[in-house]
């Protein structure tokens, strides 16, 4: 049985993943704080700081794949139909002869990911949500499409 206590931090480290929209990295440093000053007296809080710590690292990659496919796919179709020297030498650019027929798979992919993206952090924030409030109830939670890199 879990006492209050190690609820409360379990609960506590899921919810400082939120910290993500105020202080830069935040979604890593203050769950590591917190699990690793209870990870060794508590098998509860070991878990939940894992399932944390996975979840934001599977998040990470995820959001890496996304934007290592739109960025390119956007530029590709930007800048296919303007000739080198153009890019090299002009500094203004004209898009007068864009044409999205041409385009529209790069396009499309682009913007799929962005929208992919998007899903992605809300269904964060809500999941986030969901894990802190079983957590609080002393269920142990396991996130999904989690990719375990701590075992």
């Amino acid at each position: 049985m879990e006492t209050t206590t190690e609820k409360n931090i379990a609960t506590f480290t899921h919810l400082s993943s939120l910290t993500q929209y105020f202080i830069p990295f935040g979604n890593y440093i203050f769950p590591i704080v917190l699990w690793s000053t209870k990870k060794e007296e508590s098998e509860f809080v070991d878990h939940h700081g894992k399932q944390v710590l996975n979840f934001q690292l599977s998040l990470l990659l995820y959001s890496l794949l996304l934007i290592m496919i739109a960025i390119p796919s956007f530029l590709i179709s930007v800048f296919k139909d303007m000739p080198l020297n153009t890019l090299m030498h002009d500094h203004e650019f004209t898009y007068s002869n864009f044409n999205f027929e041409n385009n529209i798979g790069a396009l499309t992919l682009g913007i799929i990911c962005v929208l992919i993206f998007g899903l992605l952090k809300v269904a964060e924030f809500f999941l986030i949500i969901y894990a802190s409030i079983k957590t609080l109830n002393g269920e142990k939670y396991k996130y999904p499409i989690t990719i375990p890199f701590i075992k």
